[in-house]
């Protein structure tokens, strides 16, 4: 049985990454639809969300908190010091506050709540197919059972990976949460590419997201490093190393390297911010290299 089969779910702030999430639970039966109640501010947002997925909607952040188990907290960072102080109070023992804010540490969630049951979560893009991947962290405060539920929830959307380390989330909020954005940009500047040499835009597409997907898939399922791989694809003067050569000399490693380190910059940035008012110590780590 799910860990949440009985559980009531809230989602406070129902926007994309909420609505992935409550997909997932239902395309997994891991709780039926009448145990999940989301708040969103707009009509014609609540009425789509029980249009498509059967489950309860409420304009009050209050009333969809209240008997809930789980809560989701998606609202956007600059929205958690009002929303947060508008919740905090009404939450008792035993409730799981399951953030998926980009940069709140668990200590800016912790003190804007006034409760220490919380999981600091990042998923991506891809959690809305259900193939994402989510690092997570859970204040010791939480119970294994609150663990289990958050493994669950968060088991809907792809990969899910606990971490002992809140750090971790931190970085991976610059790989994993980011790292579609990288890949969408390798992606159009290939299609691109191919377009530049004569291709219909709509056949570069296919070409590039299929070469995208099928190396993906086959990196994944050989188990070998990406060094072997490309080794295996690199002829001695040929065209595979020719465009090498090309992307090496345009330090497309050290780019994609300081990519990373600005998005984890950021990620620090914004739970200053949020830890700003409560005069509590960073727990992200180092702001610069």
């Amino acid at each position: 049985m799910s860990p949440l089969a009985n559980a009531t779910i809230a989602t406070v702030g129902s926007g994309v990454m909420a609505e992935a999430m409550i997909a997932g639970l239902l395309r997994g039966a891991l709780v039926e639809p009448g145990r999940v109640v989301a708040s969103h501010p707009r009509v014609e947002r609540r009425d789509a969300l029980e249009r498509e997925y059967g489950i309860r909607t409420v304009a009050d952040n209050l009333a969809a908190v209240r008997e809930a188990d789980v809560i989701l907290l998606g609202i956007k960072p600059q929205m958690l010091n009002r929303v947060g102080r508008e919740i905090g109070p009404h939450l008792r023992r035993g409730q799981l506050v399951l953030s998926v804010l980009a940069g709140a540490t668990t200590a800016a969630l912790t003190g804007i709540l006034g409760h220490d049951q919380v999981v600091r979560s990042m998923p991506n893009t891809p959690a809305r197919l259900g193939k994402g991947v989510t690092v997570w962290y859970a204040t010791p405060e939480t119970t294994e059972e609150q663990r289990a539920q958050a493994a669950a929830l968060l088991g809907a959307l792809g990969l899910q990976l606990e971490v002992d380390d809140e750090k971790m989330v931190a970085m991976a909020t610059a790989v994993s949460g980011t790292g579609p954005t990288y890949v969408f940009l390798v992606m159009e500047a290939l299609i691109d590419a191919a377009v530049h040499l004569g291709f219909p835009r709509h056949v570069a597409h296919d070409l590039v997201i299929e070469t995208l997907e099928g190396s993906t898939l086959f990196a994944k399922q050989s188990g070998m490093h990406p060094a072997e791989l490309r080794n295996m694809v690199t002829s001695p003067g040929g065209t595979s190393a020719a465009a090498l050569h090309e992307l090496e000399s345009g330090r497309l490693r050290t780019v994609m390297s300081e990519a990373v380190w600005a998005a984890f910059r950021r990620t620090v940035e914004l739970g200053d911010q949020l830890e700003s008012s409560l005069d509590v110590p960073a727990k992200d780590g180092p702001r610069t290299r």
